[in-house]
This record gives structure tokens, sequence and C-alpha cells, in this order.
């Protein structure tokens, strides 16, 4: 299963666990179900943290976790898959939510100089905020489904694909004679 894959790059439970952001959290990130890997808790992690990650909120880890903690889903797979929205590629998912919100609302686009500040934040974000929280919204439900949906598509298709590999492997005649 692509449990090895998803191992690999998950942060481990302590490290979650730890997180002085995720600590307020408590005796609740004990919880087994929230570390297993399975088909449900995976997908579900992806639609949690895909989510997160288009709602531009200030910490989105803790929403996600607050968020997979009640769902019973994979916790590191939900707060780490927040992080695609990193400071990088903030600027450019955001602006294309904003541009979906204004597309959905019919509103003209303002041209508005993006900067990390909190000045900036201040002073700009009361004539956009309407169309960037709805396109923000709308990008992060259709995210979260298709993360869902592709993730349980794939699991299957693992799945099956090992199954077929066993079932020739067993099928073939042991060498010799």
């Amino acid at each position: 299963m692509p449990k090895k894959l998803i191992k690999r790059y998950a942060p481990d439970k302590e490290t979650i666990r730890n997180h002085k952001y995720l600590r307020i959290f408590g005796r609740l990130l004990h919880e087994p179900n929230l570390w297993h890997l399975n088909r449900r808790s995976v997908s579900g992690a992806f639609a949690v943290g895909l989510f997160w990650a288009f709602i531009p909120i200030p910490f989105q880890m803790v929403t996600a976790a607050a968020t997979a903690i009640p769902a019973r889903v994979n916790l590191p797979i939900s707060v780490a898959l927040v992080w695609i929205s990193n400071p990088i590629t903030m600027p450019p998912i955001f602006y294309f939510t904003y541009l979906v919100g204004t597309w959905i609302m019919d509103e003209p686009i303002q041209e508005v100089e993006f900067e990390l500040t909190v000045d900036w934040l201040m002073n700009s974000i009361g004539g956009i905020w309407q169309p960037l929280y709805l396109g923000s919204l709308l990008c992060a439900i259709v995210a979260a489904i298709v993360g869902y949906v592709a993730m349980r598509a794939y699991w299957r298709w693992y799945v099956v694909s090992q199954l077929e590999k066993r079932r020739k492997k067993s099928s073939r005649p042991l060498g010799g004679c």
C-alpha cells in the first residue's frame, strides 16, 4: 500500500504532539485513530488538509488539527497538507481564489500590490475580502473533494495492482523440469 510513501514524508507522532501550537489539544492527540494509515483516514486527511490550505487564515495547522481530531482522520497528513499554501505559494493561490471570487460575484478585479505585511493586510483587505473568501471557500471545497476522491481511487488502484502482482506470481509454475 502507499503506507511506506506516506510514512516517509509525514511528520511523526512526537513532532506533532510537541508542536507549540498543537499542544493545546493535549490528550486528544493520543487517540490512536489519528495516526492510522488506511484508505479512510488518509483520504479524509487529504480532504481536511487541502480544505484548510485554501482558506486564508493564520494558524491553518491548528484549524486542520481541530478538524482532523473530531473527524478521526490522519492528523499528520492533515497538518502537513496545509503547507501547500506556504509563503512562496500563497500569493498565486490566493490571487487565483480572489479571481474566482470576483468571477462568481461578477465584480471587477481590483489591482492590488501584494505584500506579506500586517500593514498591507490592514489597508488592502477591506476592498477584496469578500471575493477572496468566497473564492477561497469554493476552491477549498473543490480541492477537498478532489483530494478525497483522488486518494481513495489511488489507494484502491494500488491495492488492486498489488493483488494482481501477487496472483501472477503465485500462478507461475515453479522452475525446472
